[in-house]
């Protein structure tokens, strides 16, 4: 959800000598590929010990492998974790009792994130984490840059039905991020009319009897054909891969370019 877009969002970034990066001791561990987006917005290069080794993936990163490759990455594993001995730890809700309490017993600060649904929530995320590593007016600049991002332009009149694919034939449904973001930019989500909540798959007979006015999807693989043959008349659009797995940072691009596609619906 564009890499052009990533890139100009970390230009502030890049555009400095590569960080000499904490290899162990201090520091900030993020076990989370959504934390280590929003890092990349509110601290030093050097402050992060390691970051996600899902950030390192193609097809699970929201920051540019470039950048994310000048990193060391953990698998999350509560022994990498603590062998670290960082000064705070930014992982997941999802995580597990045995690894909280490893991460309780070595004594480590941690902060565990919920995936956020809306938009809204995103925000408050990051003013969370901005919090968390001492970082509040540059996590404030970047909830502004969000709302912009969030509150432009939404075309007058009916919103046009659209499926998002995020990878192969899996779809976002309702009580979602990218659902709110796709009714911020003025679209409407299909997967929601047809009754599915957060991600999931669609039968090929409920896409021909109810086509959406488009269809964006991250790749152009197996899945893309078979709906090309099944939905020969209707629009396609291209979404980056690094725009569907977080909110945070990649709200700004994602958000540009849905607008982009609402666009060329009009």
């Amino acid at each position: 959800m564009l890499r052009a877009s990533l890139l100009l969002l970390a230009a502030g970034l890049s555009g400095c000598a590569q960080p000499q990066v904490a290899r162990g001791g201090g520091g900030i561990v993020s076990v989370n590929p959504c934390t280590d987006a929003i890092l990349m917005r509110l601290v030093p290069h050097a402050r992060i010990t390691a970051i996600s080794h899902y950030s390192q993936d193609a097809a699970a990163t929201s920051i540019p492998l470039d950048l994310a490759n000048r990193f060391r990455a953990t698998a999350g594993t509560a022994e990498e974790v603590v062998a670290l001995a960082p000064d705070l730890v930014l992982a997941s809700s999802f995580t597990p009792a045995a690894t909280r309490e490893a991460y309780r017993r070595a004594g480590l600060r941690t902060l565990f994130l919920d995936v956020p649904a809306t938009i809204e929530q995103s925000e408050a995320q990051v003013r969370e984490v901005a919090a968390a590593v001492g970082q509040v007016a540059r996590g404030e600049a970047l909830v502004a840059d969000m709302a912009r991002a969030a509150a432009g332009h939404r075309p007058a009149g009916p919103a046009p039905a659209a499926l998002l694919f995020i990878t192969g034939d899996l779809v976002t449904g309702g009580g979602t991020l990218l659902d709110d973001m796709m009714h911020h930019a003025g679209l409407r989500n299909a997967a929601a009319d047809y009754g599915l909540s957060y991600t999931g798959t669609l039968p090929a007979e409920l896409l021909v009897a109810r086509p959406p006015a488009v269809i964006i999807a991250p790749d152009k693989g197996r899945s893309s054909g078979l709906r090309a043959r099944l939905l020969p008349e209707t629009r396609t659009a291209s979404f980056d891969r690094m725009l569907v797995n977080c909110g945070g940072p990649t709200i700004i691009p994602a958000m540009a370019r849905l607008r982009a596609i609402r666009a060329g619906l009009s």
